[in-house]
C-alpha cells in the first residue's frame, strides 16, 4: 500500500494532471505526469503522489482491484527515484488484466523514463560502499 503522502485522493487533482500534464501511452498502460510548482500550489511533504484509474473496461470488480493492487505495489519503490513535486496518474487500459507484474512495472517504468521523470539508475548505495573492499591489503 502506498502510504498517504504518495496518493492521490481529490478529483481536482486527478483532473489537473490528466488536463494539464503531459502524457504517454504503453501498451496496456497510459502515464500522465505533472510536475507541481508555482505560487497557486502549496508547498507538500512526503513526495511524489501517484493516482490510479482502474475503469470498468479492464475487466469485474475482482480484476480491477487486483490490477490496482499490482501497479501500488509497482509504485511504492518508484517513490524515492521520482522527483517530489510531481503528480503522476496511470490509467490502466483493458490488456493490463492479463499482463504480467513485470510486464506493468517494465511498461510503467519506461513511460515515466521517455516523459523524463524517473530519476537515473546510479543509487546513492552504490556510490558510498565501503572503500576497505577496493584497497590493496
Amino acid at each position: 500500500m502506498l502510504p498517504e503522502p504518495n496518493r492521490l485522493r481529490r478529483h481536482s487533482d486527478f483532473s489537473l494532471t490528466v488536463r494539464q500534464g503531459r502524457r504517454i501511452g504503453r501498451r496496456d498502460l497510459v502515464v500522465h505526469a505533472r510536475s507541481v510548482s508555482g505560487a497557486n500550489e502549496a508547498v507538500r511533504f512526503g513526495g511524489p503522489r501517484f493516482g490510479l484509474v482502474v475503469s470498468k473496461a479492464v475487466g469485474p470488480a475482482v480484476i480491477r482491484h487486483r490490477v490496482a493492487r499490482r501497479l501500488r505495489h509497482i509504485c511504492m519503490p518508484l517513490t524515492s527515484r521520482v522527483p517530489a513535486q510531481t503528480d503522476i496518474v496511470i490509467r490502466a487500459l483493458p490488456g493490463a488484466a492479463t499482463a504480467s507484474s513485470p510486464e506493468l512495472e517494465q511498461q510503467l517504468r519506461a513511460g515515466l523514463r521517455r516523459l523524463g521523470i524517473l530519476a537515473s539508475t546510479s543509487s546513492p548505495e552504490l556510490a558510498t560502499e565501503s572503500p576497505s573492499s577496493s584497497s590493496p591489503s
